[in-house]
């Protein structure tokens, strides 16, 4: 296949648990995307989000106090 006609892959996220500070503020920007545990240490429940949330995902990104979240999109 053709790389310039190939689809786009949907963006992922990625969550680098280890520097979760435990602030919460991933789950008040996009609570469909991530949760804590009882440690507060923050969950990802959707690697690949719908295109709906991905708004919410670059804000939680915006406001991780640790810069423990990225979104990649390729």
């Amino acid at each position: 296949m053709n790389p310039m006609t190939r689809p786009m892959s949907a963006p992922k996220v990625e969550l680098e648990a280890d520097k979760c500070v435990a602030s919460g503020q991933c789950v008040v920007a996009a609570m469909q995307v991530f949760d804590q545990d009882d440690d507060g240490i923050a969950i990802l429940l959707q690697e690949r989000p719908a295109p709906a949330l991905l708004d919410d995902v670059r804000e939680a990104v915006a406001v991780c106090p640790a810069a423990a979240i990225r979104l990649v999109e390729r």
